[in-house]
């Protein structure tokens, strides 16, 4: 099956996305409803498990809407289960090049890669089958999703943009904002938006792709502004954060 993320960003598509903390596969189905194209199953900062993740890919693939991972660490083992289960691809705290090309290494096949191969899991279809097409398939269609949280990374983002096998690059901007000295900052700071205009400038000239959430400032306006600054792929935040916000507004009905 094709990365249907991928296919749009190459026909110059914007695609929006959502952060899962919540572990809901009802939510998955209700961001595909809402017609988001993707979400990224946080394994970094909730305490998400193997079990609930697979529930959530599940419910991703039926409901049609592309499922990827966020890790805290890049570990063999881990990404070996998130591949078997037939996630998409899986995004990097505080990338750099040393643990993106680890991820790249991890999660694919040989010749590219080291991942381990077992014709009884999810993303092979549970049977061996043509074992050549499912390993060029994976290889040629799973992400890593660098996130470009820190200043050293950034400093040095040129060297990431190149790497082969990186094709998106995703802005944290609160933690690149932290790191910057502007905590919590959006891209309408002078620091911010130096920072996503090399980030956009170094990926256009590889061929590349920019992401980011505006998840500190859940505006379409200012989601606007962001794409048109380059950015295709736009997380539009976290189900908790979309959850309360809309609970907040909602609740002055006491007042």
């Amino acid at each position: 099956m094709k990365n249907p993320i991928r296919a749009a960003l190459q026909r110059g598509d914007t695609v929006t996305g959502l952060i899962l903390f919540s572990g809901s596969p009802m939510i998955t189905e209700l961001a595909a409803a809402a017609g988001i194209d993707f979400v990224i199953i946080d394994m970094e900062h909730s305490a998400l498990d193997f079990d609930t993740c697979a529930h959530i890919v599940r419910a991703a693939d039926a409901a049609g809407i592309t499922p990827f991972v966020r890790i805290a660490d890049v570990e063999r083992t881990l990404i070996l289960k998130l591949m078997n289960m037939g996630v998409a691809g899986i995004a990097i705290s505080h990338a750099n090049t040393e643990n993106c090309a680890k991820a790249l290494d991890y999660a694919r096949y040989a010749p590219e890669g080291e991942r381990g191969a077992c014709t009884i899991v999810r993303s092979a279809g549970y049977a061996p089958g043509d074992w050549g097409a499912h390993v060029r398939r994976s290889n040629d269609e799973m992400m890593v999703i660098p996130l470009i949280e820190d200043q050293s990374t950034l400093q040095d983002f040129e060297a990431m943009a190149a790497m082969p096998g990186l094709e998106v690059f995703f802005i944290g901007p609160t933690d690149l904002s932290i790191a910057l000295g502007v905590p919590h900052a959006t891209f309408d700071e002078p620091k911010m938006a130096a920072a996503l205009e090399k980030v956009v400038a170094a990926a256009r000239k590889h061929g590349k792709y920019v992401m980011t959430t505006i998840g500190n400032k859940p505006d379409p306006l200012y989601g606007k502004s962001v794409r048109n600054r380059g950015v295709q792929a736009i997380v539009l935040g976290t189900d908790g954060h979309l959850f309360l916000d809309v609970c907040k507004k909602l609740n002055t009905v006491k007042n």
